[in-house]
């Protein structure tokens, strides 16, 4: 039987499935005459699900590194939330329930609330909510949930879903691969199968209802797929497949050291998108160069107050020192409208993309954006630092942003405190009116960044998370090739610039050709994606990547630029999975 779903990690796992079916609790109201013994039992169950989410996070730790056991960091924090323990706290005396009732209620309001959100980071953290909450609501009843944290033979976890706690407690000599009937590629269960280099498919339907414990499972991770019980000639295919894509990574491994090259000499960068410092490891082990995205903001969101001016210093500080004078482009705050800040409120809006975000926020909260401008200033004295202003949609927005950084510097200068005086200022291009006067805008700037995610979006009138019309977000459009071409030539007309990519579009092996032939100088991307990004790149000429450009260009559709780039990678011998 095969089944379809959406890849989250690359890859072909063979294994005996094992279905994760957690306990169900069932929770009904009952008035309580006594809300203070209520209120006892909520406590005591808050105490140990603290107790057992720090035991995960030592052993995720160990497991798995620092990076991702942060992740139950934020699981405690959740648990410290005066918002989300106040509002069970206050569900019990008010209403006269009983602890169990009020846990899952508050729960599934938070629950609601986050995975309502636009923002794939946003509403896949209510995965999250859902997880703290299942764990003080099983300790508030007693409940027990299915142990796989000692498995005796290899194993495909096929699940509904999964949630950090899950994945931080399996056994993973024994775990090969995840199959989910929900997920996505932002989801936790892909970026923790992309952690630890298993393959994934997820948001399967049913996979759950079509498999039972023993059967043997393939998990495609290069197609898609899930096959169930496979045939002889089948499994045999497929552990032909598991050995050439095994072979294939240790080729790309190989590269690690090389430099991003065509093979007549044209000389790109290949950089990573960060969050965090932590995130700087899978960088260096990928061969990436540099940093082209560190998005600022989630040193934000895993905070319960506004962090200061020496928390985000010394932030920056760690990522800027770790690449030895390698660029690091820091992107300013890029918050507001659908991503919120418990801390910074704001007004719900009726279209958050097209409102009251990024840049636009940071012109009136002023205070905010200066500290975190003298934070970066302060941090670039310690190797290669480069600022970038999010959602510039015109030339006045970057005169005025480069206003209030100048005042910065004063600042510093009045202090005595040192920094980058010739620091390079640049912009994200992620606005169809920014793109259209890039040759404006590029008198102000050092550099472009082009975001090709809300680019493709606000340039096709298409919402990517909505299901009915994300058939058409597609980055190949001729619209979209256009753009980034008038951006980068507009980068190239003034001496001393250049234009970087840093959207999924850097990152995708369909469009590095074309990228690279319309004369992308950086592209920064994901760090699992580099390796073969840099294989492509290394495998053609300059010349004929310009001549694979220019025919795109010219093309009609989309779906012909697919194409004639898929042909086109056969004729070059090119692999990519």
């Amino acid at each position: 039987m095969l089944k379809e779903g959406i890849i989250a990690s690359p890859g072909i796992a063979i294994a005996k499935a094992f279905v994760y079916d957690k306990v169900e609790v069932e929770v009904t109201e009952k008035k309580v005459d006594d809300p203070a013994a209520e209120v006892a039992r909520l406590q005591a169950a808050l105490e140990k699900s603290k107790e057992q989410i720090l035991k995960i996070k030592e052993k995720a730790s160990r497991d798995l590194g620092e990076e991702e056991a942060e992740i139950f960091e934020a699981h405690a924090m959740v648990l410290d939330d005066p918002e989300f323990v106040d509002s069970i706290t206050a569900e019990i005396n008010t209403n006269g329930v009983n602890a169990e009732f009020a846990v899952k209620t508050v729960t599934d309001r938070f629950f609601e609330m986050f995975d309502m959100m636009d923002d794939p980071y946003f509403s896949a953290r209510a995965a999250d909510i859902r997880d703290v909450g299942t764990r003080v609501l099983n300790n508030v009843m007693g409940v027990e949930n299915v142990d796989i944290s000692c498995l005796d033979e290899d194993t495909i976890i096929v699940a509904d879903d999964l949630a950090p706690s899950d994945t931080a407690q399996m056994d993973k000599a024994r775990v090969k691969g995840f199959a989910t009937n929900i997920g996505s590629r932002t989801s936790h269960t892909a970026i923790m199968a992309r952690s630890l280099e298993i393959p994934a498919v997820l948001g399967l339907g049913d996979i759950t209802a079509a498999v039972k414990n023993g059967d043997m499972v393939v998990v495609d991770g290069l197609k898609g797929q899930a096959v169930i019980n496979p045939t002889d000639d089948e499994l045999a295919a497929y552990k032909k497949q598991q050995e050439d894509y095994q072979a294939y990574i240790r080729e790309l491994a190989e590269l690690r050291e090389l430099e991003a090259v065509t093979t007549d000499g044209h000389k790109v960068e290949l950089v990573g998108n960060i969050g965090s410092p932590n995130d700087t490891d899978g960088v260096h082990k990928n061969g990436g160069r540099g940093v082209g995205l560190y998005r600022t903001e989630f040193l934000y969101m895993n905070s319960d107050t506004m962090p200061d001016e020496e928390k985000q210093y010394e932030a920056y500080k760690a990522v800027i020192e770790s690449f030895n004078g390698d660029p690091v482009i820091i992107r300013t705050l890029d918050i507001g409208g659908d991503k919120k800040l418990p801390y910074l409120p704001l007004e719900e809006e009726m279209n958050p993309f097209l409102g009251f975000r990024a840049i636009r926020l940071c012109f009136r909260e002023v205070d905010m954006f200066k500290t975190q401008l003298r934070a970066i200033l302060r941090a670039s004295a310690f190797g290669n630092a480069l600022i970038m202003f999010p959602m510039i949609s015109g030339v006045s927005e970057v005169r005025q942003a480069k206003g209030i950084l100048a005042e910065c510097m004063k600042e510093l200068d009045e202090k005595g405190q040192a920094y980058d005086k010739n620091i390079r200022v640049g912009v994200m291009i992620e606005i169809p009116s920014a793109a259209v006067t890039s040759d404006i805008i590029a008198k102000e700037v050092d550099f472009f960044s082009i975001g090709t995610n809300d680019l493709c979006q606000y340039t096709l009138a298409v919402d990517r998370m909505n299901q009915e019309v994300s058939y058409l977000y597609n980055p190949l459009h001729p619209a979209i090739l256009r753009l980034v071409k008038t951006v980068i030539d507009a980068s190239h007309a003034r001496e001393g610039l250049f234009t970087g990519m840093c959207g999924e579009m850097a990152g995708d092996p369909m469009a590095t050709l074309i990228l690279l032939g319309l004369g992308m100088d950086e592209f920064s991307m994901s760090a699992s994606s580099i390796p073969q990004v840099k294989k492509i790149i290394r495998s053609v000429s300059y010349e004929d990547a310009k001549a694979i450009a220019e025919k795109a260009l010219n093309l009609e559709t989309g779906e012909e630029v697919k194409e004639m780039v898929q042909a086109k990678i056969a004729e070059l011998g090119i692999k990519i999975v």
